[in-house]
């Protein structure tokens, strides 16, 4: 039994349930509203100074915040939490938002608070008034604000008590303030002084320093709008100055297990724990778990005999510990010493998470042409040898077959793939004949040993095997620049072609040498390096305003190439005769690419992302041809969504132009339409739908992607596959679409909708498909399989996935 897909049907039903849903939506929900109340339907402020008109609105009481102007939140509440033509009182369900009712007392807290929100920004005479006009159920609130002139600061005075305090102070302040004479008056220019002050004394020694010793006056009563402000910094009560403190006897304790420490220890461990009686360079080591070896662990602590405290090598301490992901909870108390002397004895309380567990993960990929699944296991320790070493070990496997040609599911089985891999990472830089030490910068450095195997398996085409193993380092430089370097990658390749060479269709294949389809047969070897930097990672799932960077290069073959010149050796891999090691002819290349990302917001949960990706690889010296692994592909839920990955391009390459024959075309899916070189660039406008859906937020998206992949080497003989500057605009794809993201806080769930605009492997006008899809789609689509069978031409393509595409 065939399965047919009818597209107009569905943009009828589509269409159809938007004017639904858009009508329902419309219905006001002041039917559900008693006779006295009202919906708030605007809210606005007046003569506001542009620079903090939005931060005033945010001042508003929530709950009469007017919504959007369909209000998909309003009406989801309404449909649940509606009964008798009124609003439930109890058994509310959370879904949606409840409607804006006006209340008169928020009306007055929000005016108060734009109020004073002006004030402390130097507004001191700065007056609201609120203005509510009632009709139809529908309220309209108006604050209209008399600003008053902008006050500035006049001079700034300092009363300091402590001598060495104020030298401090005054020593360190142009590094960090805000506070200028001449500036327009602002509290939170005098708070981030005060939270600086604190930073500073605490980084100094001052172990007792607390933020209310920093107090401020404000002197407004002068001309010309204008302000005095003076900055105190108090002495501890009774007390003729602050006193400074150094790190004493550090005890760093490790809890029995996960449940952590027994109550008896919670008020003193001296007196309740057996402690460890050795000390060793100022630091007692007491692990009640056994689990753990002391040098690993005590590596990351910062509190050190007899260093001056420091509340930066106290978070610094933290930080470490955690990033070890060997403790779930760290706590750092501090003792006295009997002698009253100024020391504080840190006590850093260790209670470990879990060392072992094991994850099963399965994924469905599938479209209107193909089905498969994918079942992994990985088996995680995180101390394999007692240093917060992360072991991981993974089995994973899966298959992929064709449906829609009759009979079951996975009768046709075109592609099965195996992999086994291993990985072992430190919580340091292991470097040969280099000790390496804590840094006190970034974050947590890492050394990953990595070993896996691949088998991959493509019907009637070849198989494929491949050994890897490498040596990364990873270092943090800051909370936003992360850095990886692979010195050591090496790979080994060997495969079977499983075409019929003496075929004369396969011939042709041969022949064209498509994408290298030869060196699926031969045995070959990899050693070279990588390097990857990205900027502002940590920022990814944050509505904020910043620009994200990553750029990695892979390199091989170079110092193998230098060591056969040296040697004498000469060889001619264009008629086949390559340099080799260990009696395998080994790959040389260079393969960079970038990826920059513009994330804007928009205010309230939507932003606009633009993307652009680019790589290109390049064989040369002792190859002719990138490896098959090292290929482009476009399409896929990452990228250009309306097509499946790797059914689009290169350039303008046509499958049923170029592969003669359906049975070539159905061995080769998936393998023949890669490149040397990707370019794709990304637009999506991301917004909230709804704020409570079963629990979690429901986001959307519109998004247009444009791109393809393209030959740069004479590798492929196909001309329509290399990429031309002057052809660009007919050999670029364009598609467009929409999409849901259900965020439940830990992982999001996305579901995108891609619909082709422009398809390169057609020529001229005909390029621009969007206008088959809406009109002669039948047609087109039986012309298309006549040609290019058992591929049939999709408009829309579907595209499940967990997290964001970018």
């Amino acid at each position: 039994m065939k399965a047919y897909y009818n597209y107009k049907s569905s943009v009828q039903f589509c269409a159809i349930l938007l004017f639904i849903i858009v009508f329902v939506a419309g219905c006001s929900s002041t039917k559900y509203i008693a006779d006295y109340q009202a919906i708030v339907k605007h809210v606005d402020i007046d003569s506001v100074d542009k620079k903090f008109d939005e931060e005033a609105l945010n001042y508003i009481q929530k709950d009469i915040r007017p919504t959007s102007t369909i209000g998909i939140n309003v009406l989801i509440y309404n449909i649940f939490n509606t009964k008798d033509g009124k609003y439930k009182t109890s058994n509310i369900r959370p879904l949606g938002t409840p409607p804006p009712i006006l209340d008169s007392t928020l009306v007055e807290i929000s005016r108060n608070q734009i109020e004073k929100f002006l004030n402390s920004k130097g507004y001191f005479k700065a007056k609201v008034s609120a203005d509510i006009k009632v009709k139809n159920k529908r309220a309209h609130v108006h604050f209209n604000v008399n600003q008053g002139p902008s006050f500035s600061v006049n001079k700034v005075k300092y009363q300091i008590a402590d001598t060495l305090v104020k030298k401090l102070y005054l020593s360190v302040k142009p590094t960090f303030t805000h506070l200028r004479e001449g500036m327009r008056y602002d509290d939170d220019s005098l708070a981030y002084e005060r939270d600086q002050i604190y930073q500073l004394m605490k980084g100094h020694g001052y172990f007792d320093f607390a933020r209310p010793y920093v107090k401020y006056d404000v002197d407004s009563n002068l001309n010309a709008s204008k302000a005095n402000v003076t900055l105190y910094i108090d002495n501890p009560a009774d007390k003729a100055g602050h006193q400074q403190f150094t790190i004493g006897e550090t005890n760093v304790i490790i809890a029995p297990d996960a449940d952590g420490f027994p109550d008896t220890y919670a008020d003193g461990f001296s007196d309740t724990l057996k402690l460890n009686p050795k000390v060793f360079r100022g630091l007692r080591y007491t692990d009640l778990s056994g689990k753990f070896r002391r040098n690993p662990i005590v590596r990351y602590n910062f509190l050190r005999e007899p260093e001056t405290y420091s509340v930066a090598n106290e978070n610094l301490t933290y930080d470490r510990m955690y990033e070890l992901n060997v403790f779930k909870n760290v706590k750092i108390d501090y003792n006295r010493p009997k002698d009253s002397s100024n020391q504080v004895l840190p006590v850093i309380q260790l209670i470990p998470q879990k060392i072992m567990s094991n994850r099963i993960e399965g994924e469905v990929p599938f479209n209107a042409g193909t089905v498969g699944f994918t079942l992994s296991n990985t088996y995680t320790n995180n101390n394999l040898f007692r240093g917060a070493e992360r072991f991981e070990f993974q089995v994973k496997g899966g298959l992929q077959s064709r449906i829609g040609q009759g009979g079951s599911v996975f009768k046709d089985i075109y592609q099965r793939d195996f992999s086994v891999s291993a990985n072992l990472t430190v919580p340091r830089l292991m470097v040969p004949l280099i000790t390496a030490q804590p840094s006190r910068r970034g974050g947590m450095p890492r050394t990953i040993f990595s070993g896996s195997y691949v088998y991959a398996l493509q019907k009637d085409v070849f198989s494929r095997h491949v050994y890897l193993t490498s040596v990364t380092y990873e270092f943090v430089e800051s909370k936003s620049k992360f850095h990886s370097l692979t010195p050591l990658n090496f790979e080994y390749r060997f495969g079977n072609l499983l075409l019929d060479t003496t075929s004369s269709q396969n011939q042709d294949i041969i022949r064209a040498n498509i994408y290298s389809i030869l060196l699926l047969d031969r045995r070959n070897i990899t050693l070279g390096s990588k390097y990857t930097y990205s900027l502002n990672a940590d920022k990814l799932l944050t509505n904020q305003t910043f620009v994200y960077f990553r750029g990695n290069i892979d390199i091989a073959g170079n110092s193998l190439y230098l060591a056969s010149k040296i040697s004498g050796n000469k060889h001619n891999p264009a008629v086949g005769d390559y340099s080799e090691i260990l009696g395998l002819p080994f790959n040389q290349y260079v393969r960079p690419e970038i990826d920059v990302r513009w994330y804007k917001s928009l205010g309230g949960e939507k932003q606009l992302v633009s993307r652009l990706n680019a790589g290109i690889g390049y064989a040369y010296g002792n190859s002719i041809a990138m490896p098959f692994e090292k290929l482009f592909f476009a399409g896929g839920s990452q990228g250009i969504r309306a097509w499946q990955a790797r059914t689009l391009g290169p350039g303008n390459y046509n499958r049923g132009d170029e592969l003669t024959n359906e049975e070539t075309r159905k061995a080769l899916y998936g393998l023949d339409q890669l490149g040397e070189m990707h370019l794709e660039a990304n637009l999506e406008y991301r917004y909230k739908l709804l704020n409570k859906f079963f629990g979690a937020k429901l986001k959307g998206a519109f998004f247009l992607d444009a791109g393809n992949v393209w030959n740069v080497s004479s590798s492929s003989q196909i001309k329509s596959t290399y990429f031309d500057f002057s052809k660009l605009g007919s050999q670029i794809a364009l598609g467009t679409g929409m999409g849901f993201r259900y965020d439940v806080e830990y992982f999001v769930f996305r579901f995108d909708i891609g619909l082709k605009l422009k398809d390169p492997q057609f020529s001229g006008s005909d390029q621009w498909v969007i206008s088959k899809f809406f009109s002669g789609s039948k047609t087109f689509k039986d012309d298309y399989y006549l040609r290019n069978s058992p591929d049939r031409y999709r408009f829309v393509q579907y595209n499940f996935g967990i997290g964001m595409p970018f």
